[in-house]
């Protein structure tokens, strides 16, 4: 392993760890009053940023070729699809 690897898995560790605590902060300081609708929004979003980063280098899905990134994401949108049909036969 080349040493620029280590720095950018390094360096997206740090920023997962960095994300981590942002999800902590976003619940539980009362640094900035986020309202439960917030503070949800905001954890859902950093966690689509942090599935993407862990997808995409520490799966190696961004040096694959592009079908097959295709392809997760089409299983994904479908997987999405089958939660959202059990969702609302549940309801």
């Amino acid at each position: 392993m080349s040493s620029d690897s280590v720095k950018l898995y390094s360096a997206i560790y740090v920023a997962l760890l960095f994300a981590a605590a942002l999800n902590f902060v976003l619940f539980e300081v009362d640094i900035v009053d986020f309202s439960y609708q917030q503070a949800f929004a905001g954890t859902m979003v950093i966690s689509v940023v942090k599935t993407g980063f862990i997808v995409a280098y520490f799966q190696h899905l961004r040096w694959e070729n592009r079908s097959l990134t295709y392809l997760m994401g089409l299983a994904f949108a479908l997987t999405m699809l089958l939660m959202a049909a059990a969702a609302y036969s549940i309801s």
